[in-house]
């Protein structure tokens, strides 16, 4: 009974300190790769646990050196976005202006429900008041609801969500492209800033040219290019 408590003990203890170094969440935020990372640690833990004959250190091994592993490959998904797109993926637009884009569901194998079940979720009964929707890596959907209406006689705000255009001194093609900003919008800030794209920690933008813009270990500041 002792040896019970004690295997229990030091494999609990690990599994925790192993999540902890991981830097792991709720199951709900965990990309597919950190969630099966997950899911083996926990297997190798019940079975050191339900099997005695094995050695307790034939279970302490195999989760250190997953750990290890994850620890590595975090570290190279940091310096290679190509490799993290790989292995993540990258999130999705679902709705586009009010509009659903259907082929992109189809793709993901959405349906109409479990888009009902998550604006529930979001506190958002009626997908009419959904500006966009974007399927997260983690399979959540994040939505973004329209502006309330103004007033009579006065412009509704013109609000959409930001897209990353400069992610570590990478730039984001993309990003450039899904807001219909270019290449001379974005050689126009940069020189402004008196900035090339490397000193750059992140720059997010929207269709209006309203922007985000962090320097290398620098605050954040705020501006429109419009």
């Amino acid at each position: 009974m002792l040896t019970i408590i004690y295997r229990t003990t030091v494999l609990y203890l690990l599994v925790v300190l192993s999540l902890r170094i991981m830097g792991k969440k709720q199951l709900g935020e965990l990309q597919p790769s950190e969630l099966v990372t997950t899911i083996i640690i926990s297997n190798i833990a019940t079975l050191s646990l339900e099997e005695a004959n094995i050695p307790l250190l034939a279970g302490i091994i195999p989760i250190l050196a997953i750990v290890c592993l994850d620890v590595f490959m975090s570290a190279i998904t940091l310096k290679m976005p190509r490799f993290r797109r790989f292995i993540a993926g990258s999130p999705r637009i679902l709705i586009a202006g009010g509009e659903i884009n259907q082929s992109e569901m189809k793709n993901l194998r959405y349906t109409i429900d479990d888009m009902m079940e998550a604006m529930r979720t979001a506190d958002i009964f009626n997908i009419a008041d959904v500006q966009y929707a974007i399927a997260e890596t983690t399979g959540k959907i994040s939505f973004f609801e329209k502006p309330a209406e103004a007033p009579v006689g006065v412009s509704p705000a013109k609000q959409d969500p930001h897209e990353i255009i400069i992610k570590d001194g990478v730039v984001n093609h993309s990003g450039l492209l899904e807001t219909g900003l270019d290449e001379h919008w974005l050689a126009m800030l940069l020189n402004e800033k008196q900035v090339s794209p490397k000193g750059v920690f992140l720059l997010t933008a929207d269709k209006n040219g309203a922007y985000n813009y962090v320097e290398m270990n620098k605050k954040r500041r705020r501006g429109s290019a419009n």
